[in-house]
């Protein structure tokens, strides 16, 4: 195990990754992951004080990380961030797009009560947003005739729920966008796909203190298995996917979940 784990180690050697909502949650934990598989990373965020916390976090474990903000809602700043953080990764080689606005998800409710302007902000960072970031990805990772792209999805894209139209809308819409890339610039070099995550109990969310038992023990009950989802179990897997070892991985959704959704 312990020659597996320093092969991992040195699985993204030297790779330059930009990981769009890394933050906090899950994309801070994925920034932490790549960095230990010894890639260079650009963490990117509209909260630049939280991307520029992780990175330290990472350059205090000897791992090479820094911050650049964006917001993934204006084309001008994510041309920007890229174009920062190509400048300073020397190129690009893969990149994990994981933002979302998720204050306006409590306000996501059904197709007759749902405020438009929530309907379009949520179509506007989760899917016009991720539409933006390929745009500017693209080209630098087809310069190295080689390159992957992971999106963030979810499960709310398949499961048909009774509230979150908007939010199951974009999702839905980020699958076609990922298998749009895969089949469009796959014969290129470029692999894309999405990883969709059940529910993952944050950091943050256990810092807070907000979530009652009874709400944690509810949804443990709906996974088969002994624990809920934790950042790590999603970083691992996007790791894998940018990785050689996922270069036969191409226009896939991968259901993170434990088993709550099994297809």
């Amino acid at each position: 195990m312990k020659g597996r784990e320093n092969d991992m180690r040195g699985r993204l050697q030297d790779k330059a990754i930009i990981v769009v909502g890394s933050g906090t949650g899950i994309g801070a934990a994925t920034v932490k992951q790549l960095a230990l598989e010894g890639a260079h990373v650009c963490a990117a965020d509209i909260n630049v004080e939280a991307a520029n916390r992780v990175a330290e976090e990472v350059a205090a474990t000897g791992g090479r990380a820094f911050a650049v903000h964006v917001d993934i809602a204006d084309e001008t700043s994510v041309k920007e961030a890229v174009s920062l953080a190509v400048a300073q990764l020397g190129g690009l080689d893969g990149a994990h797009v994981n933002a979302a606005d998720l204050r306006v998800i409590f306000e996501d409710s059904d197709a007759l009560a749902e405020d438009l302007a929530v309907f379009d902000r949520t179509l506007q960072v989760n899917l016009r947003g991720h539409l933006l970031c390929t745009r500017a990805v693209l080209p630098h990772l087809l310069q190295r005739e080689q390159g992957a792209i992971v999106y963030t999805s979810s499960s709310a894209a398949d499961v048909g729920e009774s509230t979150r139209p908007a939010y199951a809308v974009a999702k839905s819409g980020l699958n076609a966008l990922m298998r749009h890339v895969a089949s469009r610039w796959g014969p290129e070099g470029i692999t894309a796909n999405c990883v969709a995550p059940g529910f993952v109990f944050t950091p943050e969310m256990r810092a807070s203190g907000q979530l009652p038992q009874e709400l944690l023990d509810g949804m443990l009950a709906r996974v088969p298995g002994t624990r809920l989802g934790q950042v790590e179990d999603i970083a691992a897997v996007v790791a894998l996917l940018l990785s050689e070892q996922g270069r036969w991985i191409n226009g896939q959704v991968y259901n993170v979940n434990g088993g709550a959704l099994m297809r």
